[in-house]
């Protein structure tokens, strides 16, 4: 599905990524952790053109996403506030992102009905523009439009910060529901290692842009991740 061969990017001379190989087949659930510069949001950022390589690429259904725009359709992501638009309403900004996506207003309705609980309340008919809502309900908001669509690719770096534990629980079910029939790739950066290892039953550790642990999740994972992290 995704594949990563001799990947590379440096910033005046230093190397903040270098992954010679890397494969994330359809369907997975895969969840990429490391402490802050080692490389996370870089990778995500090169998966999604957002920056270009500087050796080597990425593939995404056989498509070069450096070279070809065709990745996009099946493509969503949720990176961070800079990819809402702040000044319209939670629902006008569903209906912008569903009209993109080949969506009419009833379509985008019937899959936020599905997210009543999640949204708790806080984001639908408030009356508030995005860019008055708490982060957390920004996060909740950016999070429910990368599923508008029908998206067989979903990344989300850091989903679990700045929610509430409710709302982490919520959202745990709702990823854990998308990949259950192994049709839609589920990629998520994480500090959080009990959460990631909840919900991906694969997980990379980076360390200066390198892998170091490929990890398949089962029940010693998160207890391999601590000991690795508390050095």
């Amino acid at each position: 599905m995704i594949t990563a061969n001799n990947l590379s990017k440096s910033y005046k001379g230093v190397q903040v990524l270098n992954l010679q190989s890397l494969d994330i087949p359809r369907g997975q659930s895969f969840g990429l952790v490391g402490n802050n510069g080692a490389g996370k949001t870089t990778f995500f950022s090169l998966l999604l053109d957002l920056i270009k390589p500087t050796t080597g690429h990425i593939k995404s259904k056989d498509i070069l996403v450096q070279e070809s725009e065709d990745w996009k359709p099946f493509t969503s992501s949720f990176i961070d506030e800079s990819f809402l638009i702040g000044y319209l309403t939670p629902e006008e900004y569903f209906y912008f992102i569903g009209d993109l996506r080949g969506q009419n207003k009833a379509d985008v309705d019937n899959l936020l009905a599905k997210f009543e609980d999640f949204f708790h309340g806080e984001i639908i008919g408030r009356k508030k523009y995005l860019r008055d809502l708490s982060k957390g309900n920004q996060k909740k908001a950016g999070i429910v439009a990368a599923l508008i669509g029908n998206p067989e690719v979903i990344i989300l770096d850091e989903p679990f910060a700045n929610l509430d534990p409710t709302t982490q629980i919520r959202l745990k079910q709702i990823i854990k529901e998308l990949t259950k029939n192994r049709e839609v790739t589920v990629l998520i950066s994480s500090h959080d290692l009990m959460h990631v290892t909840e919900v991906c039953e694969r997980i990379v550790v980076l360390e200066k842009g390198e892998v170091v642990k490929d990890l398949a999740t089962s029940e010693a994972t998160l207890k391999e991740l601590e000991l690795h992290f508390a050095g």
